[in-house]
């Protein structure tokens, strides 16, 4: 049985749902009072024989709602997914009472136009963006959005690999201020793939000037694999855009030549937590 610290709730699965055999979506009862802003993280963790293993993890779900969603993908070779992925719902797990991050939406700058681009899991953060922002715009009780808009790119390997897509695509549908588009870089291994194709910095440029959005008023996000965070930077930099218009989130390293595999890591905002290796 695990015990809530002073630090740490215990956490309790309240259910799943495996996307593949290496990506699943969890809901989870925090165990306590857990207040977060729309991309945030929470820190998870698991006890096994007196080591306890914990990992940050952006969340999906709004603020509005109760429990906490993450999209999370198997390291083999992890010390926390491993066992993460073993737990069904009604098992517990530790999660640290206060959420950090500060990949939140830019609402100081002047600028009302977001280009949020992710791979993968990268997507967690902006569902929780859109979900809050849906609510506000269903219930008129908020100023939000606004005159903001969000546009959205997410690249994968693999179609089955988009845990939010169908989701996201009604957003884009129903809504004015959300564009979203996705697409797939081995559209050979899926040959009934009609949506676009190549990586997802391949295509930002093509996207960009599509929703001609200007450096000026335009704040880019970029979270998920740190290639594709540096190509889009240096592709949206030569087009104008200012450093102070980047948010960043990591999530791992591909190639760490002394494991010859990946590492679940994260850049996280706060310089000292910049790097979690597990």
């Amino acid at each position: 049985m695990i015990r809530s610290t002073e630090n740490h709730f215990c956490a309790r699965i309240l259910d799943r749902r495996d996307i593949s055999q290496d990506l699943s979506v969890f809901q989870i009862d925090p165990g306590g009072p857990f207040t977060y802003r729309a991309g945030q993280y929470a820190t998870l963790g698991i006890e096994r024989n007196g080591v306890r293993t914990e990992r940050p993890y952006s969340i999906a779900s709004s603020p509005y709602e109760d429990a906490l969603e993450v999209f999370v993908e198997l390291v083999p070779n992890g010390s926390l997914t491993p066992n993460l992925f073993q737990l069904k719902p009604g098992d517990s797990l530790l999660c640290r009472k206060i959420a950090k991050g500060r990949f939140t939406l830019d609402l100081r700058s002047d600028r009302s136009n977001h280009l949020l681009v992710s791979t993968v899991t990268g997507i967690a953060p902006f569902v929780s963006y859109v979900r809050t922002l849906y609510r506000d715009w269903k219930n008129g009780g908020t100023p939000m959005p606004g005159n903001h808009k969000l546009f959205c790119l997410q690249g994968a390997s693999r179609p089955f690999e988009f845990g939010y897509r169908e989701e996201l695509e009604g957003y884009s549908a129903e809504v004015p201020w959300f564009k979203y588009v996705s697409t797939v870089s081995r559209p050979w291994e899926a040959p009934g793939w009609q949506g676009e194709r190549g990586r997802v910095d391949d295509l930002l440029r093509k996207y960009a000037d599509k929703w001609e959005l200007q450096a000026e008023t335009t704040t880019v996000y970029l979270c998920g694999h740190p290639k594709m965070i540096e190509n889009s930077r240096g592709t949206l930099e030569r087009a104008g855009w200012k450093k102070d218009a980047f948010l960043e989130e990591a999530y791992y390293h591909a190639a760490i030549k002394e494991s010859g595999g990946k590492f679940e890591t994260r850049a996280a905002q706060e310089k000292q937590e910049s790097l979690l290796t597990p």
